[in-house]
């Protein structure tokens, strides 16, 4: 969608230390989430690339990595549906108020996995996000959560 290859979080939040999507953490797992659309429905896409030292056991990603991958990228889906829902030029400071994960199926560690996310519900400050997580052609975990823009007073507000 834009032309410069920046992904949203390098665009909106250059300096976040998230250890999931923060840029500015150079021992976090940066992930790079780009939108296809202005869509406020629109999907939102990723490719991340494991290292060994993200692995459960050989051959096979880490659970808890999984989850952060889902938590982070959703969390930016709904950043990016409020602000093409409501016409912002400034990314809202997003938080997870709750997500579940399934596992499908072991996820393989040695290939890049990607993750579609898409907002299915909005109301005001909260969006519902589904994302899935596939290795090769497999959806291996899945993940249903809530984000919320916070406000002032909320420790998370204007992190970025």
């Amino acid at each position: 969608m834009f032309d410069d290859g920046l992904s949203l979080q390098e665009r909106y939040a250059p300096q976040n230390i998230c250890f999931g999507c923060g840029q500015a953490n150079k021992r976090g797992l940066q992930i790079r989430s780009f939108a296809t659309t202005e869509d406020p429905l629109g999907e939102v896409g990723m490719e991340w690339t494991p290292a060994l030292h993200h692995q459960a056991f050989d051959g096979v990603l880490n659970g808890g990595i999984i989850g952060t991958l889902l938590d982070c990228h959703s969390n930016w889906t709904a950043v990016w549906h409020l602000m093409c829902r409501d016409g912002l030029d400034k990314a809202p400071t997003c938080v997870t108020a709750d997500f579940h994960v399934k596992m499908r199926r072991p996820t393989p560690s040695r290939q890049p996995v990607q993750i579609v996310a898409r907002a299915i519900e909005s109301e005001g400050a909260r969006v519902k996000v589904e994302a899935e997580l596939s290795s090769g052609k497999e959806v291996t975990a899945s993940c249903v959560g809530n984000f919320v823009a916070v406000g002032p007073g909320h420790p998370a507000y204007q992190r970025w």
